[in-house]
């Protein structure tokens, strides 16, 4: 089967945070692609037993982003209680969905880039003490693209795109 939409693995290897932010960066930007030229009525099929939709990904996504970076790593409090749905609301538009999580990805790039180093500590606790910001980029590292594997799947099934 040809890759319609195959982009190469990032090649940084300028140091901990550079790499590790590349293929975060990478992660995202499969998602991204995933959701990228559909219309709202594919973006919203749900194509599997669960509420699980492309659009439904990019919205737990960016409580993710938020809740860990903003909230987690840097203290925010307005991100404290994100509920990680799945299930848009039809008054929610994709546009405003996709946005967010772009808008959520600058925010996490902020707090990542202005850290002192992967090292630091976290603000509020995960379990019962601080992690390193490097805890929180492999954590939402593994997140990200375990969703962008189910946007995979779901993409091909949609329109036949395939390719990370």
């Amino acid at each position: 089967m040809v890759e319609s939409q195959r982009e190469a693995v990032p090649r940084n290897d300028g140091g901990e945070l550079d790499t590790a932010l590349a293929f975060l960066s990478f992660a995202r930007s499969c998602v991204l692609k995933k959701v990228a030229g559909l219309n709202e009525e594919q973006l919203r099929r749900r194509l599997v037993v669960s509420d699980t939709t492309l659009l439904g990904l990019v919205q737990h996504l960016t409580d993710a982003e938020r809740y860990w970076f903003s909230y987690t790593f840097a203290g925010d409090p307005r991100y404290a209680d994100v509920d990680f749905d799945m299930v848009v609301e039809p008054d929610r538009s994709p546009d405003q969905i996709i946005a967010g999580y772009r808008a959520a990805i600058a925010e996490s790039d902020a707090h990542i880039i202005a850290a002192a180093g992967p090292d630091v500590l976290t603000a509020q606790p995960v379990g019962d003490s601080p992690r390193t910001l490097r805890w929180v980029l492999a954590h939402m590292t593994s997140e990200t693209i375990r969703h962008a594997g189910h946007a995979d799947i779901l993409r091909e099934l949609i329109d036949g795109a395939t390719g990370r």
